[in-house]
């Protein structure tokens, strides 16, 4: 009696020891896979969900701060897109830290074959959480052909509900000074 009393004790741990692990797989194959780091998230170019691949690759010059005020650190960063023949497209992307897991945003055209600088927080005190993205251009009357040789800064802010970048000017003249 007691050997067929410890077997069902046995038998029913076994059981329910294969439910709660079969019920874990179901549950981590169900979930979404979420970015191990935040350049593995899909961004927004020209319209087009992309990730980074041969086409659209890491450039850099990251800077780490908290664009949407939630004590997280999001990146901002550059891509390139390379779609073919001698073009290299820049482009500004953002990466906010949720409790959810990364999140990008979409991409901000700088230029083509353009020389990047640095990526900075705007020093204008009124211009918060308003980024500067320092680049060298050509003139607008130059060959795509010339090096760059003039300096450039983009200043934008995202919008976070929207995850899209929006210009800033940097000394608008009707600019409240209070």
């Amino acid at each position: 009696m007691n050997k067929i009393l410890i077997g069902g004790v046995v038998a029913v741990i076994i059981l329910i020891g294969g439910f709660f692990a079969f019920n874990s797989y179901i549950y981590k194959e169900k979930q979404a896979d979420t970015p191990k780091h935040y350049t593995d998230v899909t961004y927004m170019i020209e319209g087009e969900s992309v990730k980074l691949n041969e086409e659209f690759k890491y450039f850099g010059s990251d800077l780490i701060t908290d664009l949407n005020d939630d004590g997280r650190n999001d990146f901002v960063f550059l891509i390139t897109h390379q779609p073919g023949g001698s073009g290299t497209f820049y482009y500004a992307v953002a990466v906010l830290d949720t409790k959810n897991g990364y999140v990008g945003s979409d991409g901000y055209l700088l230029g083509d074959r353009i020389a990047p600088q640095t990526i900075d927080i705007s020093p204008n005190p009124r211009h918060k959480n308003v980024i500067v993205v320092n680049y060298v251009d050509r003139g607008p009357e130059e060959p795509m052909t010339t090096q760059p040789s003039f300096g450039k800064s983009a200043y934008l802010k995202l919008d976070v509900p929207n995850m899209q970048w929006g210009i800033v000017e940097p000394n608008f003249a009707g600019e409240s000074r209070s």
